[in-house]
């Protein structure tokens, strides 16, 4: 099912489009918190610390392959607002073959290399072993999470929200359901947990590929549609580049952070952790989001409505000022409890550590918002390149905490390192925009 987000009331419009992407993020993150429990529970504190100390390195990996998919994405949501359907679905062709040829490059080169990214990001010996047996088998399924989220992707640009849902729920029951029978009865340890995920991954991916060709009218490619096309590949890779690198560079800082925070030993390790799995729960709203500005301004700079574009952002960032408040004080009352999902009550230091952690960085909640709001906006208005560039102030500052604030006060120095990268993509993103939307004006003006 598409929705047309150039028409209608703008805010209404986000709205419809944010609601199935916000259900899909909240089931991921309580299927990452149950896959957490569970190695915590079952394999123990140390692996659970391993899972946690490839946090960076899965987010520098995969948040490039994954920033791609978002880029190769955002011509097919211009071509959709544009209303040429023919040019759409050569976009949709020529992403499935670049993003086919990337992800198994990407795939194959980390996973021959895993052990010797651990040891240059500082990966303490004693979760070593479990940290290379999870993230190795992480890095084998790329491209199984590329095509996942390709699909997912294209649908979402065209305005279809809800299909990725269905299937993202399909995933994570038979992910909770595989982690638990590989884990326990399978006794296939950290390992268990990786596969059963890529697993889960690849066949949500084939289902959707099923239900686009089956069940999709838009996106059916037909004949020539299905030609290789340089000019094409070039207009998704300058997009899809900039994107996959402002990924890596944002997880450069948190690797950066990562391999400060590693040399305070694994105990902090778990309560890093432990309070970023808390503060994904309580931010996750803010993530679909910014996957909403996206399509939407997209859709709305191919059908030249740019007052909407504007009308969108501003209304959208007051009610996520609402929603920043609401979190915090909903971080207070049982940020604590759900952290016990994964360290047990006796463990008093690391859940002290972890109350620290989540009260610094849910309070700046509203900071996160305006990052993931304005960034998106500006790539679905075909400016990645210049997006990319609150990536750089982002590893700006989480490498100044890295190296001075860790090192002069430890574990709260960490604390806010993503506070300060975030007041630093803020300064930029915001003067950004603004100045992109005035352009855009002035090109296309409103129509009396």
């Amino acid at each position: 099912m598409v929705m047309d987000m150039t028409v209608g009331k703008p805010i209404r419009s986000i709205l419809r489009f944010f609601v199935p992407v916000l259900l899909g993020n909240l089931l991921q993150q309580v299927y990452s918190m149950t896959d957490s429990a569970i190695v915590s529970h079952f394999l123990g504190v140390k692996a659970f610390a391993g899972v946690s100390a490839t946090g960076s390195l899965n987010f520098l990996i995969l948040g490039f392959a994954l920033g791609l998919c978002g880029g190769f994405a955002i011509p097919v949501s211009q071509e959709f607002g544009a209303g040429n359907r023919p040019e759409m679905r050569r976009c949709f062709a020529n992403a499935l073959y670049a993003s086919a040829v990337l992800s198994l490059a990407l795939g194959a080169l980390t996973a021959i290399f895993t052990p010797q990214i651990l040891r240059l990001v500082g990966t303490p010996e004693d979760i070593f072993v479990y940290a290379r047996d999870y993230i190795r088998w992480i890095f084998i399924g790329i491209p199984a999470t590329v095509l996942y989220n390709l699909l997912s992707g294209v649908m979402r640009a065209v305005g279809d929200g809800k299909t990725p849902l269905y299937m993202l729920i399909f995933s994570c029951v038979l992910n909770i359901a595989l982690d638990y029978i590989c884990v326990v009865p399978l006794n296939m340890g950290i390992a268990g947990a990786a596969i059963a995920t890529v697993f889960a991954q690849l066949l949500a991916g084939l289902m959707c590929l099923v239900i686009i060709f089956k069940k999709t009218d838009a996106l059916i490619i037909r004949g020539e549609e299905w030609k290789f096309s340089g000019r094409i590949i070039r207009r998704e890779l300058v997009i899809g580049l900039p994107m996959g690198l402002q990924f890596s560079i944002t997880a450069i800082g948190s690797t950066l952070l990562q391999s400060a925070v590693n040399g305070l030993g694994s105990s902090a390790v778990a309560a890093i952790g432990a309070g970023a799995k808390v503060q994904f729960l309580f931010t996750t709203p803010t993530e679909a989001v910014g996957v909403t500005m996206a399509t939407y301004c997209g859709q709305n700079l191919g059908a030249r409505k740019i007052d909407r574009v504007k009308k969108g952002v501003i209304q959208i960032t007051l009610i996520m000022l609402g929603y920043s408040v609401f979190a915090f004080l909903m971080q207070m009352l049982f940020g604590e409890q759900i952290a016990h999902l994964f360290i047990d009550a006796s463990q008093t230091e690391i859940l002290q550590n972890v109350r620290l952690f989540l009260n610094i960085v849910v309070s700046c909640t509203f900071l996160l918002s305006i990052v993931l709001i304005f960034r998106n906006s500006i790539q679905g208005l075909g400016y990645s390149r210049v997006a990319m560039l609150a990536g750089l102030m982002e590893l700006a500052g989480r490498g100044f905490v890295a190296m001075v604030l860790v090192k002069k006060y430890g574990f709260p120095g960490a604390c806010v390192a993503n506070p300060v990268a975030w007041i630093a993509a803020d300064l930029l993103l915001v003067p950004l925009l603004i100045r992109i939307i005035k352009k855009y004006e002035k090109l296309y003006p409103a129509k009396d």
